[in-house]
């Protein structure tokens, strides 16, 4: 249980402060490429991770991947622009990422056994 809540934690710092973060302290040009490198490497990559922690247990963690798709669209929608439908493009893609890692997971260890 203390697993899943410390991955809640680090899910709502990346998806909630790093976006908090980029808008209120970089400045304009900066922010656009640290926003890039956010969307296409430091969310894929965290959503995969989560994926693979919910595999290695996915009757107990397999909202974990949904959760994070979620922090992520709220906090996009807090801190870029309110309700705008791109971010629920890249919700989906961040949650069949993580869905798809963590039946990749759960399929190796269960091949492992």
């Amino acid at each position: 249980m203390k697993k899943i809540i410390y991955c809640l934690i680090i899910s709502a710092f990346i998806m909630f402060v790093l976006p908090w973060i980029d808008v209120a302290l970089v400045p304009n040009d900066a922010g656009m490429i640290t926003t890039i490198v956010l969307l296409f490497v430091v969310n894929p990559l965290y959503s995969i991770a989560v994926g693979m922690f919910a595999g290695k247990n996915i009757k107990t963690s397999w909202w974990l991947p949904v959760v994070t798709a979620i922090f992520f669209l709220a906090g996009a929608w807090i801190f870029f622009e309110m309700y705008e439908p791109a971010f629920l493009l890249y919700c989906v893609c961040y949650l069949i990422i993580g869905i798809v890692s963590m039946f990749i997971s759960a399929y190796a260890k269960n091949k492992k056994r």
